[in-house]
């Protein structure tokens, strides 16, 4: 019988192809135990190959999409090696261009070795779950064969390279940004000098300043497309941005140079790449994003060396090649162009045209938005897609940042019958970039990191928003709502007008799924500003906030205000007191529901985390300490709001105190309130014990303390205070973990110390 390899042998790229066999003898190695654990994960994680949950059976979306069997382990148990477990396969997808070979591949591929789901991702990727990692080297190579990798898709590495979905066909752009997209994943992947990393490394290009489309402040590196006058002669560059990025402790990217010009875009690129190989963190990977680097040294700084590498680079011809092949480079339309026909269209149309179609600044072209609820859409949908590219658009297609596809280069005329060939597939729904397009990454579903159920929730939220988005004012229609189960932001909650992040309250014992309002955020001017949270909401209220938000924003805006102006205007303090009574959890007597997650009937648990009846009382004192912790950060916020930095660095600072006393009196009441001996007695009782250490994150939040303790540092900068108020709000959370892991532990409090003053928890 002939192997995937044999049959695809002559339409692999050579490097691909040895790539691929090189990984796939090491999984034999690894298999054999001849590579360690640790380093052949950094190896997968740089196929693209990731682990990923195996403890709930089902996407969280009501579509009862379930994962196909394995040859062994039970997953109810836990897997027994890598290879008995599911996991997820990224696949990268520059700038989000697809073409429908590509799509029949993808949609193949769905089919027989996952899920029949192809997910999109934040970042134009495509991911299929329930993957069994013995098919991961078939899949690569049937993806090659097609000229789409997966190479350095996870990892310590250059992520894949993003770029405005609209490019080359946008009203307000400077240039088409995608040849310059193209060429820097091009000569960035698998280049030598990005292979030792600390970090993962993201870059993104946008056409324009003003939309949102390619998000350059949240990136590493950030290009936006400008055009300047040189010897009276238009030339094209790049206004450059470094350091930005979202994770736990968001950071705004700074502008690095206002003129990049086009033929320095790639050394550049490849300089800032060679410093922070050489001088970026490697040891704690909670400081080693290229944020953290920029802001250690100053963006002046980092520039000089940056500029002087630069200068020490041996020329490489890759660096200007592709300019070559500009002038003829372009998308060409399948038709000609043709308007549409004038005359009464039928309602449904009419509503699908207003939110999901882009006029282009070709005349006679439109780009159409096909909005994927969660990011998903089935093997037999894609497929379907790909026939209806081919007779519309051709190659034309490109995923989006919002979990979307568009096809690009639709004549206007063909609107009607290419928006009835999408409903009959499902996939002609309107809402597209408006607030029933909810985005969230995968959460509980199939994210090891995920705390609360961010798909769950996003699709409530979707099903009730899409009922009655036609009877929305269009000031909240035009707002955004973005979900992560979790603090890392992989749904990108610190940019929208209303996000939110999972987390976790004990009540009575019990954990009980809630998630971090945050308010603020701008997602236009290319994620422009980012928001903060303003209190935890039991998880089966948060439709209930956002229908309490966006009242209040209709009955108290002014004129033409846009929501992050009326969040600005009104404060914090305000909106944080509309949400005030539905921060109240219910008893299970009362209410059970609250105890589950959306989409999930089961007792909701994380972790080790379960229901308890130990310690009821002292578990209810160190959760009251901890909720008068949180409005020290809430009141750290308002400082910020006020631009009082030195009260910001002390209520910052003395949250974390607070919050780690908190914890030590559950075994030692009479811990004095001396910074030193709390943070003494943190340390030895939950620090060094690891009971403090979360399953992912380590002890990296309790760090942020030693930190702020050693140093006492004060916040120079408003973004050095939003740091401070975001690192203490993930100290509480951990906190708040902490205690509800204790508390339903009893055993734990005997492992922290053998002083006789150490309390047990057992009742």
């Amino acid at each position: 019988m002939t192997t995937w390899k044999e049959k695809l042998a002559d339409q692999m790229p050579e490097e691909w192809a040895r790539e691929i066999d090189i990984f796939e003898k090491q999984m034999e190695l690894r298999r054999q135990g001849k590579v360690e654990e640790k380093l052949f994960a950094e190896t997968r994680l740089r196929r693209g190959a990731y682990g990923q949950r195996y403890d709930n059976g089902k996407r969280n979306d009501g579509t009862g999409a379930k994962p196909l069997d394995y040859p062994s382990g039970d997953l109810t148990k836990g897997p027994e090696t890598v290879w008995d477990a599911p996991g997820m396969q990224r696949i990268k997808i520059p700038f989000g261009g697809l073409n429908p070979e590509q799509m029949d591949v993808l949609a193949d591929l769905a089919e027989e070795y996952s899920d029949a789901i192809c997910h999109v991702t934040t970042r134009q990727d495509i991911q299929l779950h329930y993957v069994h990692f013995d098919d991961t080297p078939t899949i690569m190579r049937r993806l090659a064969a097609v000229g789409i990798t997966t190479r350095e898709a996870c990892g310590n590495s250059i992520r894949n390279v993003t770029a405005c979905p609209l490019a080359g066909v946008c009203r307000d752009e400077s240039f088409d940004v995608t040849p310059y997209a193209q060429a820097t994943m091009r000569f960035m992947l698998g280049h030598p000098d990005v292979q030792d990393f600390g970090r993962k490394f993201k870059i993104a290009f946008s056409g324009c300043r003003q939309h949102a489309c390619g998000l350059v402040s949240l990136h590493d590196v950030g290009a936006i497309a400008v055009t300047k006058e040189i010897d009276g002669e238009p030339q094209r560059g790049f206004e450059l941005y470094v350091g930005g990025g979202l994770g736990a402790v968001p950071q705004q990217a700074v502008l690095f140079d206002e003129f990049v010009a086009e033929g320095e875009l790639l050394p550049i690129t490849q300089a800032i790449s060679r410093v922070f190989a050489r001088l970026g963190e490697k040891r704690n990977r909670a400081r080693a994003r290229l944020k953290f680097l920029v802001k250690k040294l100053g963006v002046e700084e980092f520039k000089r060396l940056v500029l002087e590498e630069r200068k020490t680079l041996p020329h490489d011809d890759a660096w200007t090649a592709y300019l070559e092949e500009l002038p003829s480079y372009g998308e060409k339309a399948l038709k000609q162009a043709e308007p549409l026909a004038a005359g009464e269209q039928a309602q449904r149309f009419e509503r699908w045209r207003h939110t999901n179609v882009y006029r282009q600044r070709q005349e006679g072209y439109c780009v159409a938005a096909v909005t994927l609820p969660l990011g998903d859409l089935t093997s037999h949908q894609m497929r379907a897609l790909a026939d209806i590219a081919r007779r519309y658009v051709g190659e034309s297609v490109r995923t989006t940042v919002e979990q979307n596809i568009v096809l690009r280069w639709v004549r206007e005329s063909d609107l009607p019958a290419l928006h009835a060939e999408l409903e009959e597939l499902g996939l002609g729904e309107p809402g597209a970039e408006s607030i029933v397009d909810v985005v969230a990454c995968p959460g509980t579903d199939t994210c090891k990191l995920g705390i609360a159920s961010s798909r769950g929730l996003a699709a409530e939220l979707r099903e009730r928003l899409a009922s009655k988005q036609f009877e929305l004012d269009q000031a909240v229609r035009d707002m955004r709502i973005k979900i992560s189960g979790c603090f890392n932001s992989c749904g990108q909650h610190h940019i929208s007008d209303i996000g939110f992040y999972g987390v976790s309250r004990n009540v009575g014992g019990y954990a009980v799924p809630h998630f971090q309002v945050v308010l603020g955020g701008k997602w236009v001017d290319n994620a422009g500003s980012y928001g903060l949270p303003i209190g935890a909401v039991p998880s089966k209220r948060i439709p209930d906030v956002v229908t309490v938000i966006t009242d209040a924003y209709l009955r108290e805006r002014e004129s033409g205000e846009s929501f992050q102006a009326y969040a600005e205007r009104v404060g914090k303090k305000a909106l944080k007191e509309k949400l005030s009574d539905l921060t109240k959890v219910p008893s299970r007597e009362e209410d059970v529901s609250f105890y589950s997650d959306w989409g999930d009937p089961r007792e909701f648990t994380i972790g080790d985390m379960g229901a308890g009846e130990c310690a009821g009382e002292v578990v209810s004192l160190v959760e009251f300490d901890l909720s008068l912790v949180e409005e020290l950060v809430f009141e750290a916020q308002l400082a910020l709001d006020a631009g009082d930095l030195e009260a910001v660095t002390e209520k910052t600072y003395r949250a974390m105190l607070q919050g780690a006393k908190a914890l030590v009196k559950m075994q030692f009441h009479d811990v004095a309130d001396e910074p030193d001996q709390i943070v003494a007695e943190f340390k030895q009782r939950y620090f060094d014990t690891e009971i403090f250490f979360d399953r992912f994150a380590g002890g990296k939040f309790a760090n942020y303390l030693f930190r702020r303790h050693e140093s006492h540092e004060q916040a120079a900068s408003r973004a050095d205070a939003r740091e401070l108020i975001e690192e203490a709000g993930l100290f509480v959370e951990a906190c708040h973990t902490c205690a509800a892991k204790v508390g339903s532990q009893p055993g734990a409090a005997e492992k922290t110390s053998s002083d006789s003053t150490v309390v047990t928890l057992e009742i």
